[in-house]
């Protein structure tokens, strides 16, 4: 009775976020607590996370030194405010940070969220030129597909149509280039396709570099916007555009950062070293909202000068440099250390390409996509024309659904289904969930058929 009675309270009570809630009415689903690669709901049915609890999770739940890190700060303070007053955890994560991604990041501002790390990578950029003195550089590029959150700022440098354009009203204007997309593309092959793409983004940058701040994108994967790769050399070759025009290269390592494509920052695949890099997600392991922007010191120095000059940067949250969650993400990178979890990525994302191979044999799979363990399923209408199933059939939708019946959990993109699994997975776990999602493809697209 009171597994029931929570189930309607949150129907009744709870708006649950990118969820139609007519939709949730019909399928809810409450989790009750969580163990390893699994989720258990208030019935008691176990679930493989087959989305890492939304990109965030890479470690399993419930570890016990992650556990541990913020039972030991707990007994020290909870939280103390950032604005003009340092704590310890801040000072030695930010230390590890610096440490780990590129050379010339050497500040880090810390927020809550991957959106908010992307609205402070925005206004810092924004400002920097100002501070600098070029009061016309106020404009951002950003690619199409692309997405960075959903606060304005970041909504306003994002291209997912479904997701921005009823909020085009508050949004500030950016200019947009095409992303290299190679499925669908005409041009077959993907040298072509990079190459045309940083065509077009070298003549916006010739045309209009004396009024544009930044270039910004995600760091080598698509994330929301379908699992997209970018074609090798192609983010080289926005850096170099970037450096060539007098621009700032703002990178996205929020879903794509530490370790989710193989590498702990997207950004190493092709040594690109940007001028300011978020990163949030998976900081933490999965267990609190931290997120951090990295920038240069040479952006730093552009703000540091006499109060009465205002080139402060006045931007803050309240829950910035959390004690809590900086300890936990402080274990976080000593379990990547002591576990040598990077090499295990490596191996189990040759196991994961190869179980793959199965799915592609589907009539209706018409690309997989997969960098490191982020991988996009995309499903089709028909596989050699490349057709999409009619939007209404909400056929990405629909597999989910499937999966959730046969133990596993993910959300969709559309019609791409998303596999990205904590990186704690055994190879057991990972067979059994690739073997889950054929499944449901099977089942959910014979019956999409046959109606």
């Amino acid at each position: 009775m009171e597994k029931d009675m929570l189930i309607q309270k949150s129907k009744d009570l709870l708006w649950l976020p990118f969820t139609q809630m007519k939709d949730y009415e019909e399928d809810p689903l409450v989790i009750e607590h969580g163990e390893g690669v699994r989720l258990y709901d208030t019935e008691g049915k176990s679930y493989y996370d087959g989305y890492s609890s939304l990109w965030l999770n890479v470690h399993g739940h419930k570890k016990k030194e992650l556990d541990d890190a913020i039972k030991e700060q707990l007994g020290k303070v909870a939280h103390t405010t950032l604005l003009g007053a340092a704590n310890r955890p801040a000072i030695e994560l930010a230390e590890r940070l610096i440490d780990l991604t590129p050379a010339p990041l050497k500040r880090v501002f810390y927020s809550d969220s991957g959106a908010e790390a992307v609205e402070i990578g925005l206004k810092i950029a924004f400002q920097y030129w100002r501070n600098k003195g070029y009061q016309d550089k106020t404009k951002f590029v950003t690619v199409t597909n692309g997405y960075h959150g959903d606060t304005v700022g970041a909504i306003s440098v994002g291209a997912v149509d479904i997701f921005h354009t009823t909020y085009k009203p508050l949004m500030f204007d950016s200019y947009k280039v095409p992303f290299p997309t190679v499925y669908r593309n005409e041009l077959p092959d993907p040298v072509d396709v990079r190459d045309q793409a940083l065509a077009e983004l070298e003549t916006m940058l010739s045309e209009k570099g004396k009024e544009i701040a930044a270039v910004i994108m995600e760091g080598m994967v698509q994330g929301a916007g379908g699992m997209h790769v970018m074609p090798n050399g192609y983010l080289k070759g926005v850096k170099n555009l970037c450096k060539k025009h007098d621009v700032l290269l703002i990178v996205d390592e929020v879903a794509t950062g530490f370790g989710r494509t193989g590498k702990m920052f997207a950004v190493e695949h092709e040594e690109v070293e940007p001028d300011i890099m978020m990163v949030a997600k998976g900081i933490t392991g999965g267990y609190l909202p931290i997120a951090a922007t990295l920038t240069t010191e040479e952006i730093y120095k552009a703000f540091y000068a006499d109060y009465a000059e205002l080139k402060t940067f006045f931007h803050g949250h309240s829950y910035t440099g959390n004690q809590l969650g900086c300890a936990a993400a402080l274990a976080n990178l000593d379990i990547f250390e002591k576990e040598n979890v990077m090499e295990d990525v490596e191996r189990k994302t040759a196991f994961v390409k190869e179980k793959l191979e199965a799915l592609k044999a589907l009539p209706h799979v018409g690309d997989i996509r997969q960098l490191g363990l982020m991988v996009g399923i995309e499903l089709v209408l028909d596989k050699e024309t490349k057709q999409p199933f009619p939007w209404v059939e909400r056929i990405g939708y629909q597999t989910t659904l499937e999966m959730r019946k046969l133990g596993m959990l993910s959300r969709p993109l559309g019609d791409t289904i998303v596999f990205m699994p904590p990186y704690a997975s055994s190879y057991e776990d990972l067979d059994a969930m690739i073997s889950i999602m054929e499944q449901a493809i099977k089942e959910t697209t014979s019956k999409v058929l046959q109606t």
